[in-house]
Parts: C-alpha cells; structure tokens; sequence
C-alpha cells in the first residue's frame, strides 16, 4: 500500500484525483492539502467524505507529511515553486513543469519561472505516447492530451504546416475560482472561442509533435467533457493504420470504426479517450477527432495512470474506463 497526498485537493482536479485514489485497492490518503479548508474536516469538502479520512492541512504541511505519492492539484505559479521530497513520486497537474524552455512561461503563462534549473528533471508523461521517465512527471494538459492524442502517431505522415485544431470544453476547464466568463449568464445558451492564438497549450503541442499548430479553444455550456477535431493534409501512407497501430494495445484510447464519430456523452466521467479519422472529399484534408473528459484523462485520470506506471503497477488499476450512454 503506498500512501498519499494531494495538494489542491479542494479544486475540481484535486477533487477528481481524490475520488479516484479512495477507489484504487493500492493507495491510502494521508494528508489532503487546501489552504483555503485548512483545518476543517474533509467532510467540509462534501458531506460524504468521512470516516477515516485525514482533515484538510495547509498544503505546504500537506507536502511534507512523507507520502510516497504527492498529487500537485495547484495554480501553475504555486506548483512552479516546489520542492518535491525526496523519494517521492510527485504528478504535478497545472502547467508549471510542462514546456522545457523556461523562457517560454513569461509568454504563455504570464509569469517568469522561478526554478528553471529544475525543469529538465520533470519528464512529460503522456502514457501511450509518451511514458514519464522517473519520479517527477509533469502531467499533459487536457487540450494538450486530445490534440496529441490525435496527431502524434500521424506526425511524420501529415504536413507539417497548416494544421489546425478546433477544440471545445466544457466550463469546468476553468477551473473552481469564481471568474466572469465562468457565470452561468456567460456560459449557458452560448459558445464562444477564447485566448485564440494565445492559449498557452499550443507551445506544449508544439512541443510534443516538433511544429507548430493553429489551436484554438472554445467554451461549451457542459459541465465536463472535450473534443478536439484537428483538420491536417496527408503525405500519403495509411493514416488509420497508424492511429490504430499506436493504441492496439491500450485499454485507454479507443479507435473508433469507421464512420463512428466520437461523443461527448460516452466519454464523460471516465478515463477514456476515443478518436476517429475522417476523409473530406473536397479539401483532401483528413479530419481527426478526440473526445475525453477534460476532468478524467485530461486531468486525474492521466495523473493516476502517470503514477500506477511509476509505482510499477498495472496503469488502469483505479480508472474509470467502463460505462454505457445513459
């Protein structure tokens, strides 16, 4: 059994990260991290948190309880400054270790970074295309997880130039902090495009894939749930080939049938991805869609799946990966 701390845990990905360690048979919850909650019981969280849960600590207390797995559910400034313990694995979920170039964060993210000595130790781990390597792993963003999902296994067959990627969120994206564009007045009844040109997830796809892409974001009246539909002209070769050759054998990402287009609906509240692969006739561009819960493998889920992999254990143990459209 290895033991647990969650940093953030008041958040909604601290929330979800929490829910699915208290379902994981090999994980135990030894201190639960919130500044704002400090000292309340976890029930202050949600009345059915009790019972043996430990109560809230100031997260920095929360750090330092010795666990040997820490879940960092923190603002991107917050999460840049720490000092993981020694020994322990630490999934860090905000952006703040993501992008090697720490000259990029004044640009992206709106703030210098303050360790960037540090960033080469933290690997990206993006399980079924990119493995973490060690104990520090810097968790994918959600748009990020979609769009790479979709377009790394096809990167030495598309051109490179003019890719774009159309995806939309739902408002839990934002985050738990009360924001204007985050008001149900804003939000219902609406769609609207955001930090187009700006979003500081297209860097770490640019990253990841080796060029540079067209990514713009769009806010949906849903709760939870992403979809990410990224429009790219073959070089030829057998693009679903390759999507399904790089996701044979996981029990993660879904490649659909053809003709199946992915839904929102059946990959909301799980930890599953789905991807399809259309044709347009009149273009020649080939379409690829993603759908997953920005929460689930956006979010906690992949950090779950992050941390089963560097304890050596199998990565869907504690996964939400099942579930029929209701």
């Amino acid at each position: 059994m290895s033991s647990v701390a969650i940093l953030g845990a008041s958040g909604y990905s601290g929330q979800e990260t929490l829910d699915r360690v208290l379902r994981h048979p090999l994980l135990e919850v030894v201190a639960l991290g919130s500044d704002s909650l400090s000292g309340q019981p976890a029930s202050a969280l949600d009345v059915r948190l009790n019972g043996s849960l430990p109560p809230f600590l100031p997260n920095d207390e929360a750090l330092a309880a010795g666990a040997d797995v820490v879940f960092a559910c923190l603002g991107n400034e917050r999460a840049a400054v720490l000092e993981p313990p020694a020994g322990a694995v630490v999934v860090d979920l905000s952006g703040a270790h993501r992008l090697q170039d720490s000259a990029l964060y004044p640009a992206w993210y709106g703030f210098e970074h303050p360790r960037p000595d540090t960033l080469a130790a933290w690997s990206y781990g993006l399980p079924e295309l990119f493995p973490a390597d060690g104990e520090l792993i810097a968790n994918p963003g959600c748009y990020a997880t979609a769009a790479l999902l979709a377009l790394a296994p096809l990167a030495g067959a598309i051109e490179p130039a003019g890719v774009v990627i159309d995806a939309k969120s739902g408002v839990s994206g934002a985050g738990r902090e009360l924001k204007q564009s985050s008001h149900a007045g804003f939000v219902l009844e609406n769609v609207a495009p955001y930090r187009v040109g700006s979003h500081q997830h297209a860097p770490e796809i640019a990253q990841a894939i080796g060029f540079p892409v067209c990514f713009v974001p769009h806010l949906l009246p849903v709760r939870r749930g992403l979809l990410a539909t990224c429009y790219v002209r073959p070089l030829g070769g057998d693009l679903r080939g390759l999507l399904e050759d790089a996701y044979s054998a996981s029990h993660v990402v879904r490649v659909l049938p053809d003709g199946i287009a992915p839904e929102l609906a059946r990959v909301q509240h799980t930890d599953a991805a789905e991807i399809a692969l259309f044709e347009d006739r009149a273009t020649g561009l080939a379409v690829v869609v993603c759908a997953l819960d920005n929460l689930g493998k956006g979010a906690a889920g992949q950090a779950l799946q992050n941390a089963n992999i560097a304890l050596g254990l199998d990565e869907t143990v504690g996964l939400r990966l099942s579930g029929v459209l209701v």
